[in-house]
């Protein structure tokens, strides 16, 4: 029986759903593998959560440290774990902390590394976007540990079975000689649904002219329970933070519905949301590249449609 680590982020005082994700990701590798899960934090209160999404272990490492991401800290933490539990394999989320922390684990371990991984055939085959996503490789692990990271939103939690039980280990980890300490957080975002995250997208680009038109994105993205996003070009004019930037130098993601506002579609912005599985596009310009990657598409001033579009999902939401 193959053992993996799953490397589990929190986010708020909760697990982020990658998490369980990750924990998927290990059982589609080896259906039969034991599946530990890592909570890293200055609290992991819910821990059993991950026993309820498929883990079959749970060790957790509690100090105040760690409660902003700093690579030293979980370095230290991560190499503990490893050398105590020994792995066949690490599996991890492609977010923000595990692109930067998992090539720095890969170095030491002096293992290799496939990232963003955003489905898992038979035997261990991995597939992941390549050329801005234009085409796709395969990839698989002859030798060595099986270390991955997976795209949020692409591989499915196992169904979450409260009744699972399992252990629930502290692990005792020295966090020492840290040449970096996090004194404060300034979040620069909006608050609601996490982006990378979020299973409905509302984005807008320079087509709305300025900051107080994205009023109208968060209108129809709060009626959808969505989060909003923003093309570069929207980012640069500053109608909004750069916390929102979807694309080849933003935030890669994949939502279940992605609506494409006043958004061009220049190739930067499609390589972070081609992967979508529904793309609705609304643009005035019935030339704009965004409809050639559409599967639907609004030709028509966005000031009209979208609040249009938000009265009728309000009904629909009521109804």
């Amino acid at each position: 029986m193959s053992r993996y680590l799953v490397v589990a982020e929190m986010k708020d005082g909760a697990f982020r759903n990658v998490s369980y994700e990750a924990v998927a990701a290990a059982k589609k590798v080896d259906s039969g593998a034991e599946v530990t899960a890592l909570a890293v934090g200055d609290s992991t209160e819910g821990a059993d959560a991950l026993l309820h999404h498929g883990a079959d272990k749970v060790l957790t490492v509690t100090n105040d440290k760690l409660r902003d991401y700093t690579p030293e800290a979980w370095t230290q933490v991560l190499m503990a774990a490893i050398e105590q539990e020994d792995p066949d394999g690490i599996v991890m989320g492609h977010t923000a902390i595990g692109r930067d922390i998992t090539p720095k684990i890969a170095s030491r371990l002096g293992s290799g590394l496939v990232s963003d991984v955003v489905d898992i055939e038979e035997d261990a085959v991995f597939i992941r976007p390549i050329y801005s996503g234009k085409a796709f490789e395969k990839v698989k692990v002859n030798e060595g540990k099986t270390f991955f990271t997976i795209r949020p939103n692409n591989i499915p939690t196992l169904e979450k079975d409260t009744g699972r039980s399992g252990s629930v280990e502290e692990l005792q980890v020295d966090i020492k000689d840290l040449q970096t300490v996090i004194k404060d957080v300034v979040k620069n975002t909006t608050s609601g649904v996490d982006l990378s995250e979020a299973s409905i997208i509302v984005a807008g680009g320079r087509g709305l002219k300025g900051e107080e038109n994205f009023k109208i994105l968060d209108e129809l993205a709060g009626v959808l329970n969505g989060a909003v996003g923003a093309s570069r070009g929207a980012c640069d004019a500053e109608y909004c933070d750069y916390a929102l930037q979807i694309g080849q130098t933003g935030k890669v993601v994949t939502p279940d519905l992605y609506i494409a506002v006043g958004i061009s579609g220049a190739i930067q912005h499609v390589a972070g949301m081609s992967n979508s599985k529904v793309i609705v596009a609304i643009n005035k310009d019935p030339e704009a590249e965004i409809f050639q990657i559409a599967d639907y598409g609004i030709v028509g001033d966005l000031f009209d449609i979208v609040p249009k579009l938000t009265e009728e999902f309000k009904k629909a939401v009521v109804s």
